[in-house]
């Protein structure tokens, strides 16, 4: 878990501070115009993937024929997406209205071919629980493309400075990833190892793919309706409540996988394991994102300028239906590793023809509208989600919320706080945003130590066991 979010918070720090550097050099419609591709390339990458990855870590026997199988699929799937995105870029265009679309996503598309390469050595090191190397490689792919992504940006490469900081971060992470891990494939497809593979990877396929669908379908709702100019302030804002709510969640669930799919079998075990993840993960969760709530205009104001600053609005709305994306991903990973991808298939297909009303909100009503629908869209996929999750390890929906309603009370309260810094007059906004950083931090420490929560409990104890100066302040 340490090194893991590590490897999490180095990665998308470095990153983070990339795009605060280029969203000040480049325009917000430059980067409207990568969030309409956006859509197509994570649908796509999502596809190569095959789900083979999430197939692999979880059996636990898996031989070499299994891992050339998956390597050599995922080859082929990537070849053809790559092909079909090449030939439908003038589509996608015309979609649009914007012909300079055709040559970023034929570009763009290059990705996946490259991200093929490392999909089985990157399993690997998932399924071995090498995190420490993990946050080698991405950190080191994190910081030399953004680098060379700001350097083209100065020099007046505009919005193809952002593609080529994709393309550049997948060739480092690929090339590492085989120096690194040194594993070869063999020269063979085995039919028994893709059946078998293909089996339980093909609903992780359909569920991931629906939900990739999902999450970016409002990229491509705002980029057909609305400016290009709006969508980047949607993407530069949905990418600061991604920093904290789904990165954080991603570093959890890619180290429980693993480590909870061995007592798959032992559902007391299971559970205990499962409620201290979510304890610590769900406090951290509510601090960041309800503390993002309140400080979005000073944050937006001193991080990338007065030109972002209708972003505000969409940022603090994005938080609120954040805040209880671990609750639902996490509920999702356990039917995952109990092996019910066919619970969790038909579950995604319910969530996602309950998202029909909010797509058709902000088609008709506006940007406001579907932002409003997003947060009521994740209050109902958390409980549909831990009830049936729930019932395979006798964990049900009001026991998880009984365990991280203390967090969220504490949250809000410490939140309510910072909005208090905003009445100070005549202070600028970068003091007002580091004195809110401050005090969330205290309050985090503070609140958890007098009401001695659970979740801060299991966070202090993994973060002391590997810095053990910091036990006395903590």
């Amino acid at each position: 878990m340490f090194w893991s979010f590590s490897d999490s918070m180095s990665t998308q720090l470095s990153q983070f501070i990339a795009g605060i550097i280029l969203a000040r050099i480049l325009s917000p419609e430059e980067f409207g115009l990568i969030g309409m591709i956006t859509v197509f390339v994570s649908i796509s990458q999502s596809i190569s993937d095959g789900g083979f990855g999430d197939a692999l870590i979880r059996k636990k026997d898996a031989s070499e024929a299994d891992y050339s199988t998956a390597f050599y699929f995922n080859l082929i799937a990537s070849a053809v997406i790559f092909a079909i995105l090449w030939l439908t870029a003038p589509a996608v265009a015309g979609f649009y209205g914007r012909p300079e679309l055709v040559d970023i996503e034929r570009v763009l598309a290059i990705t996946i071919l490259i991200n093929a390469f490392g999909i089985v050595q990157r399993t690997q090191l998932t399924k071995n629980i090498n995190f420490r190397m993990h946050m080698k490689v991405s950190l080191t792919a994190s910081v030399v493309s953004g680098v060379a992504a700001i350097i083209m940006a100065l020099t007046g490469f505009g919005v193809w400075s952002l593609v080529w900081r994709s393309i550049i971060r997948s060739l480092i992470r690929a090339v590492m990833l085989w120096y690194t891990n040194r594993w070869v494939p063999f020269v063979r497809f085995s039919r028994e190892s893709f059946r078998s593979l293909f089996s339980f990877g093909s609903k992780l396929l359909i569920s991931n793919l629906i939900d990739t669908l999902y999450n970016n379908i409002f990229l491509l709702i705002i980029g057909k309706f609305y400016s290009a100019s709006q969508l980047g302030f949607f993407t530069r804002a949905d990418q600061f409540s991604r920093l904290a709510s789904r990165n954080l969640t991603n570093t959890v669930q890619r180290v429980s996988y693993p480590v909870l799919s061995l007592v798959q079998d032992e559902n007391t075990r299971l559970r205990e394991g499962y409620r201290k993840l979510l304890n610590g993960t769900m406090y951290i969760t509510f601090f960041l994102m309800l503390g993002m709530t309140a400080m979005a205009r000073p944050m937006i104001l001193t991080l990338i300028g007065e030109k972002w600053l209708p972003s505000v609005e969409y940022l603090q709305l994005l938080c609120l239906a954040a805040a209880l994306y671990p609750l639902q991903v996490l509920n999702m990973n356990i039917l995952s590793i109990k092996g019910r991808s066919d619970l969790l298939l038909k579950l995604e297909i319910v969530k996602k023809l309950l998202a029909i009303p909010v797509i058709m909100l902000g088609i008709f009503l506006g940007i406001r509208a579907l932002l409003i629908g997003m947060v009521l869209h994740s209050l109902v996929s958390s409980f549909l989600n831990s009830y049936y999750s729930g019932r395979l390890i006798y964990y049900p929906t009001a026991d998880q919320l009984r365990d991280v309603m203390p967090s969220f009370l504490v949250a809000l309260l410490a939140s309510l706080c910072l909005l208090l810094l905003k009445f100070i007059p005549d202070l600028p906004p970068y003091v007002v945003f580091s004195m809110q950083v401050l005090m969330m931090l205290i309050l985090a420490v503070v609140f958890g130590r007098f009401f001695r929560l659970e979740g801060y409990i299991e966070i202090r104890n993994i973060i002391t066991e590997k810095v053990p100066w910091l036990d006395r302040y903590l």
